[in-house]
């Protein structure tokens, strides 16, 4: 069994993907603040409700199949793609350019608190993991 096949696992490690993808788009919204004519991009926030409807579907969808061996075929495809949207905070400079420092690092402040967040998470989850198999 794969750490990975573990919902819990599965939903940090989705997390932890969006936001070090978010972290990316952030850092170069930060370094294009004095590009004339850029737009602030961001990540658009995942439904939680829907992500748990959807996991649910496709394991009832998959009749609860397993994959044991690594070259049985997957039942369903881990969702990679995020979507990207314009995130316009601020009225645009007389160059174009819409991106605030401050909101721009307040973000990224969020993020890196969330990032932690979910790998203090992810860890613990480890360690019970441990404890219960006797290591």
């Amino acid at each position: 069994m794969q750490v990975d096949d573990i919902p819990l696992m599965s939903m940090l490690k989705n997390q932890m993907s969006w936001l070090n993808k978010r972290q990316e788009l952030l850092a170069g919204n930060v370094a294009s603040a004095d590009v004339p004519g850029y737009t602030p991009r961001d990540l658009k926030a995942t439904d939680f409700e829907q992500a748990l409807r959807s996991s649910n579907a496709q394991r009832s969808a998959a009749g609860n199949l397993t994959t044991t061996d690594p070259r049985h075929i997957a039942l369903t495809s881990p969702h990679s793609g995020f979507e990207e949207t314009e995130s316009r905070d601020v009225e645009a400079a007389p160059n174009g350019n819409s991106v605030s420092l401050e909101q721009e690092m307040i973000k990224v402040a969020d993020t890196q608190a969330q990032y932690q967040a979910a790998t203090n998470i992810y860890a613990k989850a480890i360690g019970m993991m441990k404890t219960a198999i006797g290591h």
